[in-house]
């Protein structure tokens, strides 16, 4: 699959960011701009997301083997830092194809079930039921999902997946099939593999998505994880805590140990 990317800096360090579910490849532009001199890193749009094609299913292997694919075919062996769902996927691709993988950093994610994938239910909901075929403008878009989504910053990261080509509005993420997956999206499937290199695992101090029985799973599958918790951020470490994050990304890359904020 041809997967869409952006590529940002021009440094010796390859990388490949993977975004969260319903985000893009872009939501890493400020962090990968920052690490400009130190990485060549690499933006996807996972499957089913911003520019990338569409699946006809979702399973997370399934998902982790198109990146894979992409990783070698694009880049080869990489860095690879994911977050929240693209952490899921970044965890599964170093597990089933460790050779592409240099070192991994996990953001604020387990390799266990979560059932905070299921709160999108609503939010997805409500997205299906928003006319766009009758729609005008995205103010009018941001006008009538208010009441069912009225957390500002969640409905305008929402409406980034929302696109005007000539008269016409389409959705870029594919919000049937995202929707209808978000068991699988919120699971961890079985898998008989350990990844022995370098990982870094980041969490946020306020966030709910990584909690303390999550430790023994995590070391498990990644015997030589490091976790680093940035107290004040929640689950969305590397916007609530941009500087710290960034910090800790320039010691991921360069090897040195990082130390516990």
């Amino acid at each position: 699959m041809n997967l869409h990317s952006l590529t940002v800096g021009s440094g010796p360090s390859p990388v490949v960011f993977l975004h969260g579910l319903f985000g893009q490849g872009k939501n890493w532009g400020s962090i990968a701009n920052a690490l400009g001199t130190e990485a060549t890193s690499h933006l996807i749009d996972l499957p089913n997301h911003g520019l990338s094609p569409w699946t006809e299913t979702f399973e997370l292997d399934q998902q982790a083997d198109l990146i894979a694919d992409w990783i070698a075919d694009a880049v080869g062996r990489t860095a690879l830092v994911g977050h929240s769902l693209g952490g899921k996927l970044a965890m599964r691709v170093a597990l089933r194809r460790p050779e592409l993988v240099d070192r991994l950093m996990v953001v604020d994610i387990s390799p266990a079930r979560n059932e905070a994938a299921q709160s999108f239910a609503a939010l997805v909901a409500a997205l299906r039921q928003l006319d766009i075929d009758h729609l005008t403008s995205r103010t009018q878009a941001d006008r009538e999902l208010t009441p069912a989504i009225p957390d500002d910053v969640v409905r305008r990261f929402l409406l980034q997946n929302l696109r005007h080509k000539g008269s016409h509005w389409s959705w870029l993420s594919n919000f049937d099939l995202l929707g209808d997956s978000l068991h699988q999206i919120g699971g961890w499937p079985p898998i008989d593999a350990v990844y022995d290199g370098p990982t870094l695992w980041v969490t946020g101090g306020r966030s709910p998505y990584v909690t303390p029985e999550h430790a023994e799973p995590m070391r498990q599958l990644f015997p030589r994880v490091l976790q680093v918790t940035l107290k004040r951020a929640g689950h969305w470490v590397h916007a609530d805590e941009p500087e710290a994050f960034i910090s800790v990304c320039r010691r991921f890359l360069a090897a040195e140990a990082v130390t516990p904020a």
